[in-house]
């Protein structure tokens, strides 16, 4: 049998320390390549959701002098939480997960965070927020999925530059910097595709979290659509974790986020200090600038954009660049 292990980034404070990943009986959507061109571009990112996660399955991680087990759910998923109170120093490091099957073991590395002592986190959505995915078409998005691989994919003209700024604001050393979350509803199966157009486009390196994994060709066509509730939940369950920060939430006005962003403020009135939504057509929606006026009247700064440069000026004004 097939055995396949993928770890995600994890996060750490001084209580408690979460990682989590997926096991499959079929290779791991990362493994298909996303710089390829043409059809076998399509048939890598078929293939992407074409898998087969494995339950109840073992796995043990191993971080420092902790060594603790689980089991993975029905869709090969599996989390550890565990209270963590030893010192650790800010920045990255690296965990181990190992599990096996049938006699066959496999290990594999990630990566956790231990954010530096900031005033600020970020919270960003992806798609139409910083990537362009046109998720307001759902034939337009497919396409562009299928046949524009790692290189061809498009960023917003200044994201860049206003993301590596919030990065840095406030930081007194070129050492520390301010935590970034990816929060979107693309499946856990993009998840390296996202990773690799971060990192080729320079943005911070963030915390990703992701929608429910795909296992089918169906699911594919439904892609990035349903429910966007995951979203609340997990921005909600990040401010929760690091309740002493500021957070500034950034996203988009094709599907949820200002509505979403909106229930968050509600939530955490004390956390919120901005919240930037990019917009996707010509025109401005009246919802959203009415949602945005209302949380301008709870003392959350907004900025209704449709170029970055806007947003990077609006960050200025408000003095958190």
């Amino acid at each position: 049998m097939k055995l396949d292990l993928k770890l995600y980034r994890g996060y750490v404070n001084d209580q408690e320390l979460i990682v989590f990943g997926h096991v499959f009986r079929s290779w791991a959507p990362d493994r298909y390549r996303v710089d390829k061109r043409g059809y076998k571009h399509a048939r890598s990112v078929y293939k992407m959701f074409n898998i087969d996660p494995i339950s109840n399955i073992r796995v043990e991680l191993h971080f420092r002098d902790i060594k603790v087990s689980t089991k993975t759910l029905k869709d090969g998923y599996f989390r550890f939480a565990i209270p963590f109170t030893q010192y650790l120093e800010s920045g990255w490091h690296k965990y181990a997960v190992t599990c096996e099957i049938d006699g066959k073991g496999i290990i594999e590395q990630g990566e956790l965070l231990k954010p530096f002592k900031s005033k600020l986190g970020i919270i960003s959505d992806i798609d139409d927020t910083f990537l362009i995915s046109h998720t307001s078409n759902v034939f337009k998005k497919l396409y562009v999925i299928l046949t524009q691989d790692l290189d061809n994919r498009k960023i917003f003209d200044d994201v860049v530059p206003h993301y590596q700024a919030l990065s840095r604001a406030g930081q007194e050393s070129d050492i520390g910097f301010n935590s970034f979350f990816y929060v979107s509803s693309s499946e856990w199966n993009l998840y390296e595709f996202i990773l690799q157009f971060a990192r080729k486009h320079e943005l911070p390196k963030a915390i990703i979290k992701l929608k429910k994994i795909k296992t089918g060709i169906g699911d594919f066509l439904l892609t990035g659509r349903g429910s966007h509730d995951h979203k609340f939940h997990k921005i909600k369950d990040i401010i929760s974790f690091y309740p002493d920060l500021k957070y500034v939430l950034l996203g988009d006005d094709s599907q949820q986020d200002p509505y979403l962003y909106e229930r968050i403020a509600k939530v955490f009135p004390l956390n919120i200090k901005g919240i930037y939504i990019r917009q996707t057509s010509k025109e401005q929606k009246p919802k959203v600038v009415e949602v945005l006026r209302n949380l301008e009247d709870m003392n959350v700064a907004t900025c209704y954009f449709r170029e970055s440069e806007k947003a990077i000026e609006h960050s200025k004004e408000i003095g958190i660049v």
